[in-house]
């Protein structure tokens, strides 16, 4: 089966969550409940993880945090990867879970073509302003190489939209243009 794991970068915008779910499993993180039920969601930043735990998400669905509020559901996040941002160990899960085929969607990895903060919930709860500096990256791309390298089995594919920096392909992390796996979502071929 393939897997879908959500970024929240803006190079996801033009993608359809609803196609994604009648093609596969999908991962995402964090503001991700206000409009999808997905296969299994992760937050790690402890005020939007309380508001997805408080608003009954957590008690029907797979949700990953690292301190869960008792009773209310919610998993501990794989000990290996405890310290780690949401959007990787949302890969860990699915590559727990042994899906074959893991394309990562919106992990953007840097700035938004104007060089300021580039994340979809930009000016929500939570989140920061549009104006807003980018957020650093990079832990986040050392903790999805160690999880790529984690799981040599999986083919991850990496989908690059106009605002997706470039980070170095391995044996099994491989990238594709975002018009290319439109075209592959819109034809159901070769996922």
């Amino acid at each position: 089966m393939t897997a879908f794991v959500l970024g929240n970068g803006v190079s996801r915008n033009s993608i359809s969550i609803d196609q994604l779910l009648k093609l596969g499993c999908v991962y995402g993180c964090n503001g991700l409940y206000r409009s999808h039920t997905v296969t299994a969601l992760v937050a790690t930043d402890k005020p939007i993880a309380q508001a997805i735990q408080q608003s009954g998400y957590s008690t029907n669905n797979r949700f990953y945090t690292r301190r869960p509020l008792p009773g209310l559901g919610a998993q501990v996040v794989p000990k290996k990867y405890f310290g780690f941002s949401s959007g990787p160990i949302a890969t860990a899960i699915a590559a727990e879970d042994r899906q074959p085929v893991i394309y990562l969607l919106g992990f953007d990895m840097g700035p938004a073509i104007d060089g300021k903060f580039n994340n979809l919930y930009a000016d929500t709860e939570f989140y920061k302003t549009t104006g807003a500096h980018p957020t650093y990256t990079g832990n986040w791309i050392k903790q999805l190489v160690q999880v790529v390298q984690d799981f040599p089995k999986q083919q991850f594919i990496r989908v690059k939209g106009e605002t997706t920096a470039d980070i170095q392909e391995l044996n099994n992390l491989k990238h594709l243009p975002l018009a290319t796996f439109l075209q592959r979502i819109n034809t159901g071929k070769d996922l």
